[in-house]
């Protein structure tokens, strides 16, 4: 047994000595279970509500309290380091800084919520010392703090009892998901991947809804994690499982690509890491592994990283060995792929409970629908208190000489208010704001803006109290004041989502391109296809069957482009900037035989084969074996071209037209018969369609010819080339051109080619959809063979309407937003 001594008096003669014997056994099981709680609720673990720890929001409150906004100059991380310990944090300084700069990291958060000014440290590197960096709030946490002063959340003691704290913040958009979190409590972790603030929201605005909405419909609006800097994540079937469950894992792994780093040596370019993963850690486990002999075929690797082109690391490979070997060694023995477990453990209602992302979002949008109810209540009070001061004062100023009279003739302000409240049937308070009036304001004028007042107090009111009578108009503002976060701070997604290959569950789209093209000297040069997809994955199938129906993956991504060549041949990227880039076939992952549709899921994204200015995009593919009747081309502002198939045999890119200032190339096909009927649809809904003869092929220097007239202010938003013999639709999607692109879906419609006559060449065409209110322009414009397909921006499909046989009737509201449309 365990003795403990109570307290002693001053006195130690007056008091006699007690010993109170305490069982050991209990006195550490409820210490520890005290400890555990403490740790788990008051430290570790985030809220569901706002995606929060502790620290972090006390951070966030005192930077609000201290007026650190982004308007604001920068101040001491010590400053604030204090002042959250100092009222709030009963724990130590590294602490509160260590959780202020991972919230000031973009390499850490999706969406960093504070703005660090000096070195907030790297990949690899600490942070500096507090008293050297400097720190103000983020743009993103006003949102996480704004409607504190309205109500909106409860207030709690801190820990001396004497200030008070806001339990949650009232935080305008889903923290939690976007940033994700990391914490080590007693017997339970959480760990959890930042996603796209965009995807989120509109998986919680498809929430609120359709409240009995299922996880199949919500991740067609959260496909998967996206991480701030990017990269690819290799297994959707973890991702499927931690979403349901709330536990799973993926695997993230480098981008990489060979070259010629000499003109004889060849090197393995990184770009990209693992999420967390920085450059020095993959370099010291490299230079282990080579010195150690478990890593052959390196002879040196050299950091070119720098702020300018960011991560660049070159490993040179030595002469004689296969540097796609030599990459495969280095996936699967170094850093450059890594698992991240996913455990989605977190706060609801003070206790740790293992979420979903179905639960996520809906203990996020029940927590913000509280948040606005309370907010309107506290604003509808504001004005129902304003409104009966400016009724009792608009009394006075009616009858202002009886008034006047009133108060001249009491004995003193208690007797004024008095007779006041008898004379003119006032309360109190409208009493006390007459007797405080100032004698400017009993001008006419001010009469009238009382009255304005009083009438603008009415509405708001009856708007104020409308919301709060409906839940479907209360829902419908939550909806909204989402959307328009998304509007003001989505970013397009980042990180490329790759199935794994069926076979080890964990094989990456970059494994298999490598496996093809370390044999590409036993390829035969059979005939194959190869595939472009609307995000940007290439891939070639292992044989030459014809595509069947389908542009559409089972559950991803539509084939925007493919071209027929040979498995040791070279085809053509299209850019928008009207060039050919060369590209080997055999470098390309090779996809599996299926039976049905082709799946990309073993393709590889674009950026490992080429690298293009941040303004060039991939349109389409092309044959470069100078055969059939050529390419045909449609620029931004008109013109139209058909190139003479007369490629240079050995340039590893090329023009193939002769843009002006201010051009560039929106759609571009392979012509197969010279027969086909090219269209043009721009952004005022005109639609122009005639021969392909019509246009007379020239070289690659050539500019083109006039395709079609556009009215001022209109561009060219479509070009496509349609088969007359064949059954064929226009897709065409209208928005707003003041939205954001990917946040907006906009109306769209399905119309029969036949609808739409033939015209001459550089005329005008006729109108092929009519805008609906909030309408202005048409963001996509797609012809083609039926039944169409159409995707997202990241890849997941996206239902189309029946077929309209109105040429220049209304579209219908899109499920999302659609960026590309493919054809079988």
């Amino acid at each position: 047994m365990a003795r403990r001594k109570p307290p002693q008096s001053e006195d130690l003669f007056d008091v006699e000595e007690k010993i109170v014997e305490v069982d050991v056994q209990e006195e550490m099981e409820g210490a520890f279970l005290e400890y555990a709680y403490s740790v788990i609720y008051s430290r570790a673990l985030p809220d569901a509500r706002d995606g929060l720890k502790p620290v972090q929001r006390r951070i966030l409150y005192s930077m609000d309290e201290l007026g650190l906004r982004p308007d604001k100059a920068h101040v001491k991380c010590s400053r604030v380091v204090g002042e959250v310990m100092g009222k709030y944090h009963p724990h130590g300084d590294s602490a509160i800084y260590d959780a202020m700069v991972r919230m000031a990291q973009p390499f850490t958060m999706r969406l960093p919520l504070v703005d660090g000014h000096g070195n907030f440290g790297s990949l690899d590197d600490g942070p500096a010392a507090s008293r050297y960096t400097e720190a103000r709030m983020a743009p993103a946490a006003l949102l996480m703090t704004g409607g504190l002063d309205e109500s909106t959340v409860d207030f709690v003691p801190n820990y001396d009892d004497q200030l008070l704290q806001p339990e949650v913040l009232p935080a305008a958009f889903p923290n939690l998901l976007v940033n994700g979190a990391s914490g080590i409590a007693v017997g339970m972790a959480t760990n959890m991947p930042p996603h796209n603030l965009v995807e989120v929201i509109g998986a919680a605005r498809h929430l609120i809804a359709n409240p009995d909405a299922d996880l199949e419909a919500l991740m067609r609006f959260v496909p998967g994690p996206d991480l701030p800097l990017g990269g690819r994540i290799v297994g959707l079937d973890g991702i499927r499982e931690a979403y349901e469950t709330g536990r799973g894992s993926f695997r993230t792994r480098a981008t990489a690509r060979i070259e010629n780093v000499t003109p004889r040596k060849k090197g393995i370019v990184v770009t990209d890491l693992p999420y967390l993963v920085g450059p020095e850690k993959v370099i010291e486990k490299v230079k282990q592994l080579v010195q150690s002999k478990k890593l052959q075929g390196i002879s040196d690797i050299i950091d070119l990283t720098d702020r300018t082109k960011g991560l660049h690391l070159v490993i040179e490979v030595k002469t004689g060995f296969n540097p796609e070997a030599v990459l495969e060694q280095l996936y699967k023995l170094t850093p450059m792929e890594e698992s991240f477990g996913i455990n989605n453990v977190a706060l609801v209602d003070g206790q740790p409970r293992t979420l979903g992302l179905r639960e996520l979002l809906k203990v996020y949008v029940d927590f913000r629908t509280s948040v606005v109810r309370r907010r309107t209540e506290h604003r509808l009070g504001k004005r129902q208190d304003r409104l009966h001061l400016v009724e009792g004062l608009l009394v006075a100023i009616l009858d202002i000489d009886e008034v006047i009279q009133l108060i001249r003739s009491s004995d003193d302000t208690a007797m004024a208010r008095q007779r006041l409240m008898q004379v003119f049937d006032l309360s109190q308070l409208q009493a006390d704001y007459i007797l405080e009036l100032q004698l400017r304001r009993l001008t006419k004028f001010s009469r009238i803006e009382l009255e304005a007042e009083r009438d603008e107090l009415l509405r708001e009111i009856e708007r104020l109290q409308a919301i709060l009578d409906d839940p479907q108009v209360l829902l419908a503002v939550v909806s909204d004041e989402l959307a328009e976060v998304a509007k003001e701070h989505g970013t397009p997604r980042r990180t490329v989502l790759l199935e794994s290959d069926g076979q080890s569950g964990t094989t990456s789209a970059a494994t298999a391109g490598a496996k093809g093209a370390a044999a590409s000297l036993e390829v035969p040069d059979d005939p194959c296809w190869v595939l472009l997809s609307s995000t940007g994955l290439l891939a070639r199938t292992s044989d030459a069957e014809p595509l069947e129906t389908g542009g559409r993956r089972a559950k991803h991504d539509v084939i925007v482009s493919r071209v027929r060549t040979t498995a040791r041949g070279d085809v053509g990227l299209v850019t928008s900037a009207g060039r050919v880039v060369r590209l080997s076939v055999v470098e390309l992952p090779a996809l599996p035989p299926t039976a049905g549709a082709p799946s990309l899921s073993g393709g590889a994204p674009l950026s490992a084969f080429v690298d293009l200015p941040p303004a060039e995009s991939v349109l389409a593919l092309t044959s470069l074996a100078g055969e059939g009747p050529g390419l045909a081309l449609g620029t931004l502002q008109g013109v139209v071209k058909r190139v003479n198939p007369d490629y240079p045999g050995n340039k590893e890119s090329f023009e193939v037209i002769s843009l002006k200032d201010g051009d560039r190339v929106v759609g571009a096909v392979e012509l197969t018969t010279g027969e086909e009927s090219l269209v043009f649809v721009t952004t005022d809904a005109q639609l122009l369609h005639y021969p392909a003869s019509l246009v007379r092929p020239q070289g690659r220097s050539g500019g083109g010819m006039a395709g079609i007239k556009l009215s001022p202010g209109a561009t060219v938003v479509g070009f496509s080339a349609v088969d007359p013999a064949a059954e064929n639709v226009v897709v065409t999607v209208a928005g707003s051109a003041d939205a954001l692109p990917g946040t907006e879906a906009g109306s769209v419609k399905v119309t029969d080619m036949w609808a739409y006559p033939s015209k001459g060449r550089a005329t005008g065409g006729v109108r092929c959809h009519r805008f609906l209110r909030g309408e202005s322009v048409l963001t996509l414009g797609w012809a083609g063979a039926a039944p169409p397909m159409a995707a997202s921006a990241n890849g997941v499909a996206v239902d189309l309407p029946e077929t309209n046989d109105k040429r220049d009737g209304s579209g219908v509201p899109a499920a999302a937003p659609i960026s590309a449309v493919a054809a079988p």
